[in-house]
């Protein structure tokens, strides 16, 4: 008998409760390093090198679980999952005790340290040839010969450009850091630990410490000015593509460059997705939400419990295995023969070979949560090798204007996330770009001569918390393939007003040449396409034409600009180009404030600290290329894409009372994904009711679905096509119903459900429902009572869900089958 089971099971609901957490969001005040170009213009190392030159300790090793590799680099392995690693350079490595360092005597340090540094403001570091002797006296002036030989040569040198950068840029604005120290003998584990924190920092950062202290000097003074940096600058709308789910005004399947339907890219998408990787942003926790665990491993939806990270993967399977299945289709069509340009730069057109990297990119809040997540739950699926992370460094924390370093104890700096814009850089430095253009996935596998050949064409980058999203993916990426597009973003139509950054084109005013700094390497550019958060479009649309401001169109009732969603598809040509220039992938940065005193403008609330964006890379994109550059967007019903959870139920709730749509609590996000399944069932005949936002039922104060709950896994279908392919006639679903469909050959026609049914079948299974006829109590979503204690996973939604009765259909054998009116499941013989 195969391993099949038709079962029906009665399950209790949870005891629930919902503590509200209320998050308030102050003023802000917003500078960005702008010109159009970065000014930080950190030093051009040597093509073999992917690192700033460091002292001569810095080529020792770390290990890890027993594999010993060079400082900088280290593999882990996992007895059930192996994860390849690229740790942040310079890290891995702990402060040396006092007595391991006190080797180092006062003679070999003035041959280290102290170094000059040239044109700091600018943010160009050089190291300069300087007089041991005078150098180090200045230094020691300030700490003691004795505390100085508790350092090893790496502690040594960060700390004296720190004190030497000081002294020349900074006004003694780090005294507090480096100065009073206590004689030998007192505090030295402090000593130590802090001097090997400003190594760490100054690693970490193109440019060292002294760069990041010069350029956020620059940053603040503009902000406590009030300096706006679209001053000289009109907002334009850029190139792009719209497309619509239910398009099909042109069904002949011939691409024309000036009209594109859902499914032409779709299909366009489908060519180019076997030569993709795809990068996920997942540094911040769950906080904000009301939850203390990292965000991917938040349930997406209370019918299936899969997380976030599950939900992405089993996505990027699918998408490998229909890459996969197209190309030995394509090779069988040529009888066997080698498919030309389908694999590789030999042609070699395996189908096996087509391996799809993900990487995520973790900090020091998400690392070890993101690799247990990963561990425990065997890659979800993906092979050993096939999942990179990167850890993203902090930065320093600053207290004022002066940039003065923020101490969270005596011998500790307080440090900061970055942001996701860090990605960018990492990629360049752990190698992977590199390993992607040359054929590899960057793991320490291609690099032993014994990995798989994958080329990657597109990289495709996304955020943690909107499932909608990796519905876009291939339809985008088919509008970048069309149209030649370096840079795509995915976007929504943005309401006016919005709390909502958003796609422009930027043009001078008076001197396009001012758009972006003149090279002798490229040719001058004229516009800009960047995204331009909602705080600052506004003052720019009211600064040019005829100053109406962030108003909707007429015609549309939406903003004319398009709302950035945050997710992005660049090509793998001009990627490798771009990070390879001088600034290596360090997108421009910003500052962000909170003043005590408005007016004064020069304390802080709490400390700050510089910031990066993810889509701030075209910035570096028409830098490296100028007018070669193409950069633009693909825009999609907010339905069928955008539905991030960002909020906690408290926040939600009181966006909803003040009128807000978009309450972007984890319950929102839920319903959303559920009615966006209504209308893709709808699109394909089934008889099933979409929910409209009048009929949105109120729970635990967010409006979300009454039903249908529908969820098709990415293992049933991804595709518009594969849907309707493999939904048949005559299929009806009530509105109470819940229905979760899975497997890749699985097909459903004149289904008739009303409660709860969930099918799911196994590779190589070949299922047919045909007049399939379900009645059940079904599954019921009960709020949480006041005063109940409950997880705060539950809490973050205020309800959980009561399955009261289900039929669950699971055949794993592979096989054919046939399950009719009764649910009886039969095997084909052939």
């Amino acid at each position: 008998m195969p391993r099949a089971t038709t079962m029906s099971r009665r399950a209790k609901s949870l005891p629930l409760l919902l503590p509200l957490l209320l998050v308030v969001g102050g003023g802000v005040v917003l500078a960005r390093g702008f010109s159009l170009v970065p000014r930080h213009r950190p030093p051009h190392y040597p093509p073999s090198s992917t690192s700033p030159p460091t002292s001569s300790s810095s080529s020792s090793t770390s290990t890890s679980m027993g594999m010993t590799t060079p400082r900088g680099r280290r593999r882990v392995v996992d007895a059930r999952v192996a994860i390849s690693t690229i740790a942040p350079r310079g890290g891995g490595g702990s402060a040396p005790s006092s007595s391991s360092s006190s080797s180092s005597s006062s003679s070999s340090w003035t041959t280290t340290t102290c170094l000059g540094m040239s044109s700091v403001e600018e943010a160009k570091t050089t190291t300069t040839t300087t007089d041991a002797s005078s150098s180090s006296s200045s230094c020691l002036d300030v700490i003691s010969p004795s505390n100085w030989d508790l350092l090893d040569d790496r502690m040594r040198s960060a700390l004296s450009r720190l004190i030497s950068h000081d002294n020349e840029h900074g006004g003694g604005s780090q005294a507090h850091v480096y100065a009073n120290w206590p004689d030998a003998g007192v505090e030295d584990e402090g000593k130590v630990a802090l001097a090997g924190q400003i190594a760490d920092l100054d690693e970490s950062y193109p440019g060292g410490l002294p760069a990041y202290l010069a350029k956020a000097r620059r940053l603040l003074r503009e902000s406590s000015m009030g300096t706006n940096p679209y001053d000289e600058y009109e907002a334009r709308v850029p190139d792009g593509e719209s497309l619509s789910y239910y398009d099909t005004s042109i069904d002949d399947g011939d691409y024309d460059e000036s009209r594109m339907t859902y499914a032409m890219a779709e299909e366009i998408g489908l060519s180019g997705i076997g030569n993709t990787a795809f990068v996920l942003v997942a540094g911040g926790l769950g906080e904000r939400l009301g939850y203390s665990g990292i965000k991917l491993g938040l349930e997406t939806n209370l019918l299936t419990n899969r997380c976030y990270l599950d939900v992405y993967v089993r996505y990027i399977l699918a998408m490998q295995r229909m890459a996969r299945e197209r190309r030995r289709l394509l090779r069988s069509s040529k009888g066997g023969a080698v498919v030309e340009g389908e694999d590789g730069e030999d042609g070699e057109g395996d189908a096996s070979a087509v391996r799809i990297p993900l990487v995520i990119m973790t900090s020091d809040d998400t690392d070890a949560e993101t690799r247990r997540l990963l561990s425990e739950n065997e890659n979800f699926g993906m092979e050993e090798g096939q999942v990179t992370i990167i850890k993203q460094d902090k930065v320093a924390a600053l207290t004022n204007v002066d940039a003065s370093l923020s101490m969270k104890s005596r011998w500790t700096i307080e440090t900061k996330p970055h942001g996701h814009g860090d990605v960018h850089h990492l990629l360049h430095r752990s190698g992977l770009v590199r390993a992607w253009t040359t054929g590899g996935s960057g793991g320490e596998e291609e690099e032993e001569g014994g990995g798989r050949r994958h080329r990657v064409d597109h990289v495709i980058f996304m955020q943690d918390t909107n499932a909608l999203v990796i519905n876009s993916v291939l339809p985008t990426l088919g509008v970048s393939i069309a149209k030649g597009f370096h840079m795509n973003s995915i976007c929504i139509p943005r309401l006016a007003g919005e709390a909502a950054g958003a796609i422009a084109r930027l043009e001078h005013k008076t001197d396009p040449e001012k758009v972006r700094e003149k090279t002798t390497t490229t040719d001058d550019i004229d516009s800009l396409v960047i995204n331009v958060e909602y705080n600052q479009l506004g003052p720019l649309l009211s600064s040019q034409g005829d100053r109406t401001g962030d108003v909707p169109d007429p015609k549309t009732g939406y903003s004319p600009f398009p709302g950035n969603a945050n997710n992005i598809v660049i090509e793998m040509g001009a990627y490798a180009r771009t990070l390879a220039g001088e600034d290596q992938g360090v997108v421009v940065e910003f500052v962000n404030p909170k003043y005590k005193d408005d007016v004064a403008r020069t304390e802080f609330k709490k400390p700050t600290r510089l910031e990066c964006m993810m889509q701030d890379i075209p910035k570096l994109f028409q830098k490296e290329m100028g007018s070669e550059a193409r950069i633009g967007f693909t825009m999609f019903e907010r339905w069928f894409t955008f539905s991030p959870a960002k909020n906690s139920l408290a926040a939600g709730v009181e966006d909803v009372m003040k009128g807000g749509k978009a309450p972007g609590t984890m319950s929102s996000a839920e319903s959303d994904k559920y009615i966006q399944n209504q209308r893709k069932l709808k699109f394909a005949g089934v008889d099933i009711h979409v929910t409209t936002e009048e009929e949105l039922v109120t729970v635990a104060g967010i409006p979300v679905t009454p039903g249908p709950r529908v969820i098709l896994c990415p293992g049933f279908a991804i595709t518009q096509r594969e849907i309707t392919d493999k939904i048949g006639d005559g299929n009806r679903v009530s509105r109470r119903s819940s229905l979760v469909l899975e497997g890749e050959g699985l097909r459903v026609r004149n289904l008739d459900l009303d409660g709860a049914l969930v099918i799911r079948t196994g590779h190589g299974c070949d299922v047919t429902v045909d007049g399939l006829v379900v009645r059940n109590e079904g599954y019921e979503i009960v709020e949480v009572g006041d005063g109940e204690s409950v997880p705060e996973e539950v809490a973050i939604r205020g309800y959980t869900m009561k399955k009261h009765d289900v039929m669950e259909i699971i055949i794993n054998e592979p096989g054919k089958y046939h399950i009719g009116p009764d649910g009886e499941i039969k095997r084909v013989v052939e």
